[in-house]
């Protein structure tokens, strides 16, 4: 597969995971600092989780900013597919397998909750993002 086809399914598989852990997804998320998460979860009572896509080797080692989602997050997780190199990933954060038709969790994510005004203003606009997207604006950024 190509680079563009893993990142697809391992993204594709993950959120069906997060789906099935009681996760709402979104994908392709621009946050309020300019970086963009593959992944944006909202769960049930209101926590908030981001899953990071690394679809090679050269991808990891050319995009480092993985610290800069955490400030917008309750919870961080890597997702890769099967044949990722995984010990190569840092050990903080957590770690998802997947593949186009679902994933596990090999390392369950740190909890490090928000405060409660970023949370609330976080879920806010998450809220307003999927309306968006759900209306057929083509929509990638919280405002």
């Amino acid at each position: 597969m190509s680079r563009p086809e893993t990142t697809a399914a391992v993204t594709r598989g993950a959120a069906r995971l997060l789906t099935a852990l009681g996760y709402a997804p979104l994908a392709e998320v621009t946050l309020p600092n300019g970086r963009r998460a593959d992944l944006m979860a909202l769960g049930r009572r209101g926590e908030i989780f981001i899953v990071e896509v690394k679809s090679s080797l050269e991808d990891f080692r050319t995009d480092q900013k993985w610290h800069e989602y955490q400030p917008y997050c309750d919870a961080f997780a890597f997702a890769v597919g099967p044949e990722f190199p995984r010990e190569i990933l840092p050990q903080e954060p957590g770690l998802i397998v997947a593949d186009g038709f679902g994933g596990a969790v090999l390392r369950e994510a740190p909890v490090a909750p928000l405060a409660g005004a970023r949370r609330k203003a976080l879920t806010l606009a998450f809220g307003r993002l999927a309306a968006l997207r759900a209306a057929g604006v083509q929509a990638l950024a919280l405002e």
